[in-house]
């Protein structure tokens, strides 16, 4: 996958940005409300400073003043809370947005395009790439916003009390934006490679340990072991440099923060004392003095808050270059499913002028018109290479034809329920009802029991204490090959079919499990199912209406 340009990705979440833009602006004002707040607090903590020292007022007087201070101090609490309650809703339908995007695009690639990814960078993408979007829309596209509304509410006030001081943070407020930029410049880039070195190190991992016993049979082990020592200290390095640049930009904002309003506070100081007569410092009063000094600091802490935000901003770029590259990947088959012709037959699987060809390659298919009858088993033969696979991933809609269109009884393929047994099959780590309930997840136990008798597992169920609740682990482990291929084609006869399409059904079984399938196989001729199977193995042949051979673009009566 090619990496999308920044300004692509910037482009991306500024959509999704504006598909929740009712749950960012909630953000927005329950920031404003705190804001708001925490400058009448500051207001009524130099007015009860002033009444009682410069005034000499009882304490009994200033209750009101302390009412309306707690008061406030509530409203600041409820302010803070639907806040972060509607940050994390506007958090929550981004990521069910994204998440849904990569679904239906990698529904749309099928499992053809995505056999060249790593399952483990899939699952990266979509938990934790998704994941390092929540730290953007809950806290930094809100608090950007925040950022320019609360300081100059707060700069209005304070040039209302002194326009001098007021100067002072007008010309200190930019370093902060200022540096935030510099030092964003190189976190966006170290955060994509973070996530590239993760992804890649999870495939590699995953693998490794996918393929354990191979390595340990061909004594490759410590070569691997080698190679994710050093994955892991290049992700260690990454990782090392990304929190060095987050440190690096907390202190750099902390340090100008704290010399600004030092020198603010320098000012208040020597304006008091009488130091300095300049300006408006001869009109200063504890009140005005002691706000104004109250006031720096929540001055800055939205813009100190933001940066705190600003490396969210730079995982979430890194992030979505990830999943937007994803979304970018094409289908295999450069067309789109053309439309289906007026005339429907609700009874055929029909190919109509079906042309395909895998990028600049070869032209696997050329023009070519096939109809296959409703309840009719169908052979593919051929030469390795020739087709019989891609031909049956254009029937089941994993790829698209680069033109012509396919008619599956009236519909487009894919788009109603069908069998599919691959070279390859398909498990969870579980009992064998849980992984046959992965396609029909009512079935029950009598009925799934009957299915594992239908496919010649039924000496075996009957051996085990546990019956259909005995555990398997993940890629079929605890059962042969051929009684995972099984427990695969039992799936067909639970979830009941009209259309079953096999990829070499009995490639690399022993005799016993090929006399098992060909057997079942029969029973679902039997009972009316259309079967489109592609095979080397003459057994096979004995089941078919017709057998097509396809070589050279073309698919031809045997």
């Amino acid at each position: 996958m090619s990496s999308p340009a920044q300004s692509d990705v910037r482009h991306w979440l500024s959509g999704l940005a504006r598909n929740s833009r009712r749950w960012v602006q909630a953000t927005v004002w329950a920031g404003v409300l705190v804001g708001l707040a925490t400058i009448i607090q500051m207001v009524l903590l130099a007015w009860i400073v002033y009444l009682g020292v410069i005034e000499e007022q009882p304490v009994s007087s200033l209750t009101p003043c302390f009412l309306a201070l707690i008061l406030v101090l509530v409203v600041r609490a409820v302010g803070q809370a639907l806040q972060s309650r509607f940050a994390a809703r506007c958090s929550e339908q981004v990521r069910k947005h994204v998440r849904l995007q990569l679904h239906e695009h990698w529904q749309s690639l099928g499992p053809v395009a995505l056999s060249d990814a790593s399952s483990a960078s899939l699952t990266r993408e979509w938990l934790d790439h998704v994941e390092a979007l929540h730290g953007y829309f809950a806290r930094f596209l809100p608090q950007m916003m925040l950022s320019v509304i609360v300081p100059l509410a707060i700069l209005a006030l304070v040039f209302w009390l002194d326009w001098l001081a007021g100067i002072f943070l007008l010309l200190s407020a930019p370093l902060i934006p200022l540096f935030m930029a510099l030092v964003g410049m190189g976190a966006e880039k170290v955060n994509q490679q973070h996530f590239e070195t993760v992804s890649r190190l999870s495939g590699q991992f995953l693998d490794k340990v996918r393929g354990l016993t191979t390595l340990q049979l061909f004594g490759q082990t410590e070569q691997a072991s080698e190679t994710l020592y050093k994955r892991s200290d290049q992700f260690r390095l990454i990782t090392m440099k990304t929190l060095k640049i987050a440190f690096l930009s907390s202190a750099v904002l902390e340090f100008f923060a704290s010399v600004a309003i030092a020198v603010i506070a320098i000012y208040i100081g020597f304006g008091l004392l009488g130091y300095i007569t300049f300006g408006p410092s001869s009109e200063l009063t504890l009140f005005s003095g002691l706000l104004i000094l109250l006031l720096a600091p929540e001055f800055f802490q939205p813009l100190r808050t933001l940066s705190q935000h600003y490396h969210d901003r730079a995982a979430a770029l890194g992030a979505s270059a990830e999943i937007l590259a994803r979304l970018s990947q094409p289908a295999t088959g450069s067309g789109r499913p053309a439309k289906l012709p007026q005339t429907v037959y609700d009874n055929t699987v029909n190919l109509n002028g079906v042309s395909l060809s895998y990028g600049d390659g070869p032209a696997v298919f050329n023009n070519i018109f096939l109809t296959f009858k409703r309840g009719e088993t169908i052979v593919l033969t051929g030469p390795s290479g020739g087709g019989k696979s891609s031909l049956l991933h254009l029937l089941a809609g994993f790829i698209n034809p680069d033109t012509g269109c396919i008619s599956v009884f009236g519909q487009s393929p894919g788009a109603a329920p069908f069998g599919w047994l691959g070279q390859k099959g398909f498990w969870i780590q579980g009992s064998w009802a849980d992984n046959l309930r992965m396609t029909s997840p009512d079935a029950s136990d009598a009925a799934i029991e009957a299915a594992l008798r239908k496919v010649g597992l039924a000496d075996l169920l009957d051996s085990r204490e546990q019956g259909i609740n005995s555990r398997i682990g993940e890629d079929g482990q605890g059962l042969s090959g051929g009684q995972a291929r099984r427990l695969s084609l039992a799936r067909i006869f639970l979830a009941d079919y009209d259309l079953i399409l096999l990829d070499e059904p009995t490639a690399g079984l022993d005799a016993t499990s090929e006399i098992c399938i060909l057997d079942a196989l029969h029973k679902l001729s039997e009972a009316g199912k259309t079967l489109i199977l592609s095979t080397h193995h003459q057994a096979l042949f004995t089941l078919a209406d017709r057998v097509l051979v396809v070589s050279d673009g073309e698919v031809q009566n045997a």
